[in-house]
């Protein structure tokens, strides 16, 4: 299972934002929904083997499962939508156990770090990073189950940095031009369906 963890360093905490001003209103979440979008629609289908997680201000995670996922649209709208309800339930989480709000929508009460913990022995943990090395020089067999590390228009804090340094297997770049965070992860994607750009 391939696996997205998105750093929102402004998205809201809580339910209070308007579905029609996700851009400022909402902490950029429209750039966020428009990567959870990517990690899952293809043309009148969701992949069922990503999961995505989105850090709500290192202090709540919003785990979606394609597995289960239901009501995922392509438009920022809906997505933004799925994140509102969940953080409506956020009461609901307690402890290690995550509210659920709808299928294969989970939120638990852990920032960054334990994210990470969790999730880091999924598959090898990836910083996608404009100073990292070539991901053709890596080959898509290495990449196996990746988690892969966004940050979202802010770059990586220093305390996030170091975090990455206890779990991060491998960091890397994926092409020359710096890329929106759902760019990127549409290229992780067809880098790894196509086995590196060998199989179409």
């Amino acid at each position: 299972m391939r696996q997205f963890v998105l750093l929102g360093h402004d998205v809201p905490t809580t339910p209070d934002f308007s579905l029609d001003d996700l851009s400022s209103g909402a902490g950029r979440l429209d750039a966020l929904c428009r990567s959870i979008t990517a990690a899952f629609v293809t043309s009148h289908g969701i992949r069922e083997d990503v999961r995505v997680h989105l850090i709500a201000r290192d202090e709540y995670t919003i785990t979606f499962d394609g597995r289960e996922l239901r009501r995922l649209n392509p438009d920022e709208r809906s997505t933004a939508a799925l994140v509102r309800n969940a953080l409506e339930h956020r009461a609901d989480a307690i402890g290690a156990l995550p509210a659920e709000p709808s299928p294969g929508v989970e939120l638990y009460r852990r920032g960054f770090a334990g994210t990470l913990e969790e999730i880091a022995d999924d598959g090898p943990v990836v910083q996608l990073h404009e100073d990292g090395a070539a991901v053709v020089d890596v080959g898509p067999d290495a990449l196996g189950d990746a988690v892969f590390v966004l940050s979202d228009h802010r770059d990586f804090t220093d305390a996030e940095t170091e975090v990455l340094e206890g779990y991060t297997d491998r960091r890397l770049r994926l092409g020359p031009e710096l890329l929106h965070a759902d760019q990127a992860i549409t290229i992780a994607h067809h880098y790894l369906d196509t086995d590196g750009y060998e199989r179409f």
